[in-house]
């Protein structure tokens, strides 16, 4: 895969996260996520790829949809794992986390997943081979403090903040170990577990299938681990599910076979400030946006600040 897609994908993150940062706090989920998804659509667009998006929106009205073909065409082919506002709730509710988010691989790369809710657990680097999804949470937590040399009481599980989490909130609770809360998007509260300077060692719970790709991908950037299973299925949706990698309905996928191969680069750009990224800035004539970039076949961690003058290049 040509290296120059690396800032190529960094232009992609920006751009959504410029466009969906104007509606901050305005209240419209919607809105907020329809403009990051139309500015992350025009910039692909003008790009000198053979695109075809595998993990997008399930509706076809929507940009970016799932089976999408899109770029100039002349270029190399490659897939595409896309989320141009991840936590658009939070965006819209001007809260923290939310985030623009981009994974390019060559063909074949990302589990083609519907948008179900799946079980997840994820861990950085020092954790990895450890975790087993199968296993109670408290197994898995003692797990993660022995690898990490950390007490039990010292490990920090994130945790989506849903109904549905209820039940693995109480059994974290009976460890002793702390629980940090995301409101929605829980792609960079899994992607943080890799970094040493995050409070959190552990990301567990039931969220988005399509989210759970595009933080594997960032995780095997940087040889981190995670696993998932589908749950909550009904007839029609365990049909599909079983058509997934010819598995059946309660099948673990791990990080191998989320994303496939060794060449996958992810970018991310904060829209709202959160626990891994600053949200878009504005000053004068312009916005500062800051992006971290990772490319798996060299391990390489980019942090990307940028300084948009719009006098010179309108976005808006």
């Amino acid at each position: 895969m040509d290296r120059s897609l690396t800032i190529e994908a960094v232009r992609l993150t920006e751009a959504a996260a410029l466009y969906a940062s104007r509606h901050m706090g305005k209240g419209n989920e919607d809105i907020s996520y329809l403009t990051a998804a139309e500015a992350m659509e025009r910039v692909l667009a003008a790009m000198d790829v053979d695109a075809e998006v595998i993990i997008g929106a399930e509706s076809r009205d929507v940009p970016l949809h799932d089976g999408m073909r899109i770029g100039a065409g002349s270029g190399g082919e490659v897939d595409l794992a896309v989320k141009p506002l991840d936590g658009k709730m939070t965006c819209a509710k001007g809260g923290h986390n939310a985030v623009s988010a981009i994974a390019v691989g060559s063909r074949g790369t990302f589990l083609g997943a519907p948008s179900y809710h799946m079980a997840k657990i994820a861990v950085g680097p020092e954790a990895k081979g450890v975790v087993d999804i199968n296993q109670s949470p408290a197994i898995n937590i003692k797990r993660v403090a022995r690898a990490k040399g950390k007490y039990i009481e010292d490990i920090t599980v994130c945790v989506l903040d849903r109904d549905r989490n209820a039940g693995l909130v109480k059994e974290i609770r009976k460890t002793g170990a702390k629980i940090q809360f995301i409101q929605d998007g829980d792609i960079t509260g899994a992607i943080s577990t890799a970094f040493p300077e995050s409070s959190i060692d552990i990301l567990m719970g039931i969220g988005g299938a399509k989210e759970a790709v595009i933080a594997a991908a960032a995780l095997k950037c940087m040889d981190g681990d995670m696993q998932v299973r589908f749950v909550d299925a009904g007839g029609r949706e365990k049909e599909r599910i079983k058509e997934l990698e010819g598995g059946d309905a309660g099948r673990i996928f791990g990080i191998g076979e989320l994303i496939r191969g060794d060449d996958v680069i992810v970018s991310l750009t904060g829209v709202t400030d959160g626990v891994l990224l600053p949200g878009v800035q504005y000053v004068p004539g312009g916005a500062k946006t800051s992006s971290l970039l990772l490319r798996q076949k060299t391990h390489t961690i980019r942090y990307i600040t940028a300084i948009h003058r719009f006098d010179f290049k309108p976005i808006f």
